[in-house]
């Protein structure tokens, strides 16, 4: 991995960052949205991954999750969820976002004309309720910080509203560990 960040432990509960390139805020759009939603089901359903909280902004998502391997979980996740991005983004003619993605594109990147994901998740490892309990709260309240609504619950593609309305109808979360 790329980061300075890495993942040190195997099964370990982290913290993580997955961030557009340039922030481009393309998470505003529904089909996008579906695309996130969709791969993180499929990753929990097919590929060991524990949800326990999430929140999808406009340009970045944080997840508190773990897997037997969450490092390959994440980066297929990633891989997978370009190329859907990028599909959308080509059928759509969204030739400006296009051209944005391939000027990001790193020069070692061989295999690929685009780049849609910043390198890294910035994994953090928890390894305690306290820390856990923190990294909840900041990713519950991270569209309250921006503004975007009054309270956690009100942001639709976050669990908040999985822990305060027991709404799983975005995305299912695994129960929080003892």
């Amino acid at each position: 991995m790329r980061s300075r960040y890495k993942f040190v432990e195997t099964d370990a509960l982290y913290f993580l960052t997955c961030t557009i390139v340039d922030w481009f805020p393309i998470f505003q759009s529904p089909p996008y949205l579906e695309i996130i939603t969709n791969s993180l089901t499929f990753c929990r359903k097919n590929k060991g991954m524990r949800l326990y909280a999430y929140v999808i902004m406009e340009n970045h998502l944080h997840l508190i999750a773990g897997a037997p391997d969450l490092s390959r979980v994440i980066q297929d996740f990633k891989s997978y969820t370009a190329r859907e991005i990028l599909a959308v983004t080509e059928s759509n003619n969204r030739t400006e976002l296009l051209n944005k993605f391939m000027l990001r594109k790193k020069g070692y990147k061989e295999e690929s004309r685009h780049q849609v994901w910043q390198e890294g998740a910035h994994p953090q490892i928890i390894r305690d309720d306290e820390v856990l309990n923190q990294k909840i709260t900041y990713i519950h309240n991270n569209p309250v910080r921006r503004g975007y609504v009054d309270a956690p619950e009100h942001w639709r593609h976050s669990s908040a509203r999985n822990y305060y309305l027991d709404d799983h109808s975005v995305l299912e979360i695994d129960p929080l560990p003892l």
